[in-house]
Order: structure tokens, then C-alpha cells, then sequence
């Protein structure tokens, strides 16, 4: 007799965030995970006690300035004696984390799992002296490179192959805002015109200030769920359908050729890899007719424009104009980042959870102000490194079969 290896259905039901802002207005790591874990608890009608297993997505210590935090953290949400495992993978730390308690339910080895995690990004001083730590030594970091210029350098490449204008990165920035100005959790909760994009200043040609995220603090967290332990008179489940990852090479020269699918570094091939998959898992054989709205990790305006195309939405080179014509409004035809995104809220090691979350509460019908009307499959994504690691993760309203 073989063994049924097919992976066992899992469900989101119960998810929880902080109102996000600051670091200096927020509580300490601990904090923010109880409330975070708390809240998640609560919506799915479960104690800590009903929990196999805790995933914590937390930030490097070189961020953090705290060693070992996962030794501080566990006792704070109640994981004495529980089976517990730390994840990080920069900003795709926190869909890693989903992805691994997925991992930890659809195998069999857990009934129900408890993701969560909190970052306080300007913890440790100036957070991008030790983002531009990360590119190698020798050969790349005296560019030099960092996480602001890596993306302009994308953005310039992009701008060449396929005639992106700053304007059209700037309506993407004004889209990202009036999204977050109706979500009550988000850091950035105001709408911006076209031209105060235009009119912010550079941060690294063509970035400017208002094409990029803030640097955010928060909570977020979610209780995975098997189909067999769901309460059904009590918990909304929020099925994972799909999900997947794919690496980059480590050397962005390495990237710079044009790939047999036609990709460089103006795009994100990665991500279009990991979506691949993720749909192949979910039977979507065709996105931008099946797939209702996108929680996308982009941390600046051109990165939103590349992720929609990677994601299959449009052909490569196309969704530029598509931004500017109303396609990934909040009222378009697929919605792209409904809650305002990474542009108004970027918690790095917990902004790829915060997708993921974003998207249960899409296909729960209970976003609020921003709720994309009749969402039943929605996508999020992360992206980590010196966006070298792509998550994808399809969230739906109905079981798979």
C-alpha cells in the first residue's frame, strides 16, 4: 500500500495586528507579540493551551539588539513546553513563517499552529547602516548598494526596457495611500496627490521620498488550523491553497542578463517562479481573471509595478499604463494592496505576515473600509534579502479539494 503524501487542507482562523507606527510610540517586542497573539487567539475561540506549536518570524539580532530574542520571547505568548521554531529571511521573514507552520499542519505532525511575530525597525539605531551590510563585500558593496538603491537601479532598468515614467510610479504612490488612509491599522494613513509624489525629494534617482515605505513597529500573528480540528459553530477558516518560494543568486550581476524567460533586473523572475508554483498548487491557470485581489510585498512604487506583472496580472513591460488607467485601484478590476501595502506600513519582519493576514481578512469579508466586495481568492506575497527571496501564498474562501 502507498502512503498519502497529497498535504492534509489548512486553514487561517484567527488572526491579529497592532495599529502600526513608530518605534519610538510603540511597547517593547513582548508586547507587541502578546497583543498580536491575544487578538489572533480571541478571533479563532482558542486558549494558548489548544496551540501544538509556536512560529516566531523575528528580526536579526544585528535589528533587534537582543541575542537569542526567541529565548525572551516564547514565554511571553505562553510556549513553555511547546515545540517552538524561529524564522528569518528579511522581509520575507513573516510568509516564511506562515509558510512554515503551513508546513507544520498540511504535514500532519500539528493540529493547530500559532504564527506571530513584531519588529520594531529603528530598534538599534539607523536600520540601513546594517541593511548595507548585506551585499558582498568585494565586488558590490562599493557601488555602493543598499536597499534604496538597489531598487533605484531596478527601477532605472525597468525605466529603459519598457519606458516607466516617474508619474506613473507617483500614481501608484497615490493609490498606496488612499488604501491606507481607510485602513485604521495602517502607519501611513494619508492620501497624497500625484504631484506631492513629484514634488518630495529624491532619495536615489528615481525614488523619492513618497515612492518608499516607512520604517514601522508592530505585532501580527495567525493560528493555522488542520480542517479536522476546525470548530465550525465558532471559526471562519481562510483556506492556504497554494503557497511557495523561490531564491535568487546572491550576486545582483548575476542578474543583469536577460533570462530564457525573457526576465532582468528590472523585473522580479523570483517571485513570477514562486507564483508559478503557488498557482500550479491552487489550480489557477489563469490570474487576472481568478484572482480577486493581491496583498503584494513592495516596499517602493516601481516594485509594485514589476510584482503585478511577475504575478501574471499583465504582460511583462505593461502594467505601468495599467496603474495610471485605474486597473489596481481599490475600485478597479484587481485590486492591489487594498490595505495600503508596504508603502504605508513596512514592519519588516512581520510586513510579509501582514499580507498574508490582509488577505484572510479579504476572503472573511471583513476588511472594513478597504474590503475588495466579493474577494474569495486573494494572493499575498514577501521578499527578503536584496529581493532575492519571494513568497507567494494563495488565501481562498473555499476548501480545496
Amino acid at each position: 500500500m502507498t502512503a498519502d503524501l497529497s498535504p492534509r487542507a489548512v486553514a487561517a482562523v484567527g488572526v491579529g495586528q497592532t495599529p502600526f507606527g513608530p518605534t519610538s510610540e510603540a511597547p517593547t517586542y513582548v508586547v507587541m507579540l502578546q497583543q498580536a497573539a491575544s487578538q489572533a487567539l480571541e478571533e479563532a475561540n482558542l486558549t494558548i493551551d489548544e496551540i501544538d506549536a509556536v512560529v516566531l518570524a523575528l528580526a536579526p539580532e544585528s535589528l533587534m539588539g537582543v541575542n537569542h530574542a526567541e529565548r525572551w520571547c516564547t514565554d511571553y505568548i505562553g510556549g513553555r513546553m511547546k515545540p517552538v521554531l524561529r524564522i528569518q529571511t528579511g522581509g520575507a521573514t513573516g510568509l516564511s513563517a506562515v509558510q512554515a507552520g503551513y508546513q507544520h499542519v498540511a504535514s500532519g505532525l500539528y493540529e493547530r499552529v500559532l504564527v506571530v511575530g513584531a519588529d520594531r525597525v529603528r530598534e538599534s539605531g539607523d536600520a540601513q547602516k546594517i541593511f548595507n551590510k548585506i551585499w558582498d563585500p568585494f565586488y558590490e558593496r562599493a557601488l555602493p548598494f543598499t536597499t534604496i538603491t538597489m531598487i533605484a537601479m531596478s527601477a532605472v532598468r525597468y525605466m529603459h526596457n519598457y519606458g516607466m515614467t516617474e508619474r506613473q510610479m507617483a500614481r501608484v504612490s497615490q493609490k498606496a495611500h488612499y488604501n491606507g488612509a481607510l485602513n485604521p491599522n495602517a502607519h501611513i494613513r494619508r492620501e497624497v496627490t500625484i504631484d506631492e509624489v513629484m514634488e518630495s525629494r529624491y532619495l536615489s534617482w528615481p525614488l523619492k521620498l513618497l515612492d518608499a515605505c516607512p520604517q514601522s513597529a508592530g505585532g501580527c500573528a495567525v493560528v493555522l488550523s488542520s480542517a479536522d480540528a476546525i470548530k465550525p459553530e465558532s471559526q471562519s477558516p481562510a483556506w492556504i491553497t497554494g503557497v511557495s518560494m523561490a531564491g535568487e543568486t546572491y550576486y545582483i550581476g548575476d542578474r543583469l542578463e536577460t533570462s530564457e524567460r525573457g526576465y532582468d533586473y528590472g523585473d522580479a523572475e523570483a517571485l513570477a517562479v514562486a507564483a508559478e508554483r503557488a498557482y500550479a498548487m491552487a489550480g489557477i491557470t489563469d490570474p487576472r481573471t481568478q484572482i480577486d485581489a493581491v496583498e503584494t510585498y513592495a516596499s517602493f512604487t516601481p516594485v509594485e509595478i514589476h510584482n503585478a506583472e511577475a504575478l501574471g496580472l499583465a504582460d511583462l513591460g505593461t502594467a505601468a499604463p495599467l496603474f495610471e488607467e485605474g486597473f489596481f485601484d481599490l475600485d478597479g478590476e484587481i485590486p492591489l494592496n487594498p490595505s495600503g501595502g508596504v508603502i504605508c506600513t513596512n514592519p519588516i519582519s512581520v510586513t510579509a505576515m501582514v499580507r498574508f493576514v490582509e488577505a484572510v481578512l479579504q476572503v472573511q469579508g471583513r476588511a472594513g473600509a478597504h474590503q475588495v466586495p466579493g474577494a474569495k481568492t486573494v494572493v499575498a506575497t514577501g521578499a527578503g534579502g536584496s529581493h532575492q527571496f519571494f513568497n507567494v501564498a494563495i488565501v481562498s474562501s473555499e476548501q480545496p479539494k
